[in-house]
């Protein structure tokens, strides 16, 4: 029962968590964080780091299958082994993991493993022991995947599965459904299709992808189509009959209902919060209607004072690189100091199927519902050299540029490599650039990224190679 005290306990080890605690460090502040499995979250071990791993064994699958004819390179006999994926996949998130444990070392932070429970008067009790923090609690403990109970979807960790299941399969199913197509469900399906299993991606809202740009969905729709992914859209998942060997979904889309047999469902339908059994109500912190921690914008200060919260469990978007920014934050904060404000008008999001689908900003749909001035400017890379050279035509290149100053409203960018070219775009709004500002930018030639600067001159009438 012994107090160990420091100047600030993080409650969750994943990206917003370990992150606020190395900026503390690094501001002198004695820092301990609470994790009750790996470093790194959900994250690093069963999340963002394995699916990239796995993704790009899927986009070589591909390549070897369908793309290598007319490159000059023959390869014969190519099988696919999802288990040997799987393993690599594995070792990328241990190195991960374990790049976290030496930032750890390096920063001289305390990692105290366990769950870790929140006591009155800025204490945490993990096990029997009791910590104190003489200058605030970071609560950083994220999400979980969740099922629809309500339609006989509950997890069974062996007919219906989690990414997390899905992430330790030894082979691929030759049959699966996935509930839900968000970023998770549309990785999900362009990984299994390149394994060679049957996916149907069943998705509620009218579109996949349905917070990106409708045009960033439809060419994402188009290009699952020829790889023979079904996709169900404007689909309502009505009953699940869940047996020992598979599921059959009752689905109605279009007016007309339709039964799906599948030997596993992968549920990608949202995420829920970890605030359970942690003495949030004991020590004051309260929540949203929504259920996320309720906190105050700008400072992440819960409803009790010395409590911050940050990442997942402090509201959407629920992104790492978002819950990072957010620990950096609330860290330099705690610390006495006057960190810029978070723009949560301007946090990145990335879809990293093939093609890859990122954005920032306003969709077209959101300007046009807030009445503003706006114009299109569109590049394909279907017109783009290096695109051509490199076999990667498909998608494009739009900015929404506001009339009257020529400020970019929002930006979307869908093809290879689109998750590395949207930063342009983010350093550019952050920073109040104007198109005309990102194309005098001399753009190396032949490049993807000059696409970004056509699509700026498309938006002023000026392009180029279109």
């Amino acid at each position: 029962d012994s107090v160990a005290s420091y100047d600030l306990i993080v409650l969750g080890g994943g990206p917003a968590g370990y992150v606020c605690a190395i900026r503390a460090a690094q501001l002198g502040l004695a820092t301990a964080v609470v994790e009750k499995e790996k470093l790194g979250g959900v994250c690093v071990n069963i999340g963002c780091i394995p699916t990239k791993a796995l993704l790009h064994s899927a986009r070589v699958a591909n390549l070897v299958q369908h793309e290598l004819t007319g490159l000059g390179v023959t390869v014969e006999g190519v099988s696919t082994d999802y288990g040997q994926a799987m393993k690599r996949s594995r070792k990328v998130s241990e190195q991960n993991s374990k790049g976290v444990e030496f930032l750890m070392k390096k920063h001289k932070i305390t990692v105290i493993k366990g769950t870790g429970i929140l006591v009155p008067g800025r204490k945490v009790k993990v096990g029997s022991e009791i910590h104190e923090a003489k200058k605030a609690v970071v609560i950083a403990t994220g999400s979980r995947v969740k099922g629809l109970p309500q339609i006989g979807l509950e997890i069974n960790k062996t007919t219906v599965i989690s990414s997390d299941e899905a992430l330790f399969l030894e082979q691929t199913p030759g049959t699966m459904a996935i509930v839900g197509a968000g970023a998770v469900g549309c990785e999900f399906a362009d990984i299994f299709n390149a394994f060679g299993c049957a996916v149907t991606l069943v998705e509620a809202m009218p579109r996949i992808l349905p917070f990106e740009d409708a045009e960033s969905s439809e060419a994402v729709a188009k290009s699952f189509a020829k790889r023979k992914i079904q996709v169900l859209a404007g689909a309502k998942v009505l009953k699940a009959t869940v047996g020992p060997t598979g599921v059959t979904l009752e689905i109605e889309a279009g007016g007309k209902s339709q039964m799906i047999e599948v030997e596993k469902v992968l549920m990608a339908a949202g995420r829920a919060v970890n605030t359970e059994q942690m003495g949030f109500k004991e020590c004051g912190v309260e929540l949203t209607p929504q259920g996320f921690v309720k906190v105050a914008p700008g400072t992440l200060e819960t409803t009790a004072k010395g409590i911050y919260c940050i990442g997942d469990v402090a509201g959407p978007p629920m992104l790492a690189h978002k819950g990072s920014r957010e620990g950096v934050v609330v860290a330099e904060l705690i610390a006495g100091q006057h960190p810029h404000p978070i723009r949560y008008d301007n946090v990145p999001s990335v879809t990293y199927c093939h093609p890859e689908v990122a954005s920032i900003g306003l969709t077209e749909d959101q300007c046009k519902e807030q009445k503003l001035g706006y114009q299109v400017g569109k590049f394909p890379f279907s017109a783009n050299g290096r695109a051509r050279a490199t076999n990667e035509t498909e998608g494009f290149v739009k900015i929404i540029r506001d009339t009257k100053y020529g400020e970019i409203l929002g930006a979307h960018i869908v093809g290879g490599h689109a998750s590395e070219m949207i930063h342009e775009l983010a350093v550019a709004r952050e920073n109040e650039y104007t198109v005309e500002e990102v194309d005098l930018a001399i753009h190396a030639h032949p490049t993807l990224s000059e696409a970004v600067a056509e699509a700026c001159l498309d938006s002023m009438g000026r392009v180029m190679h279109t």
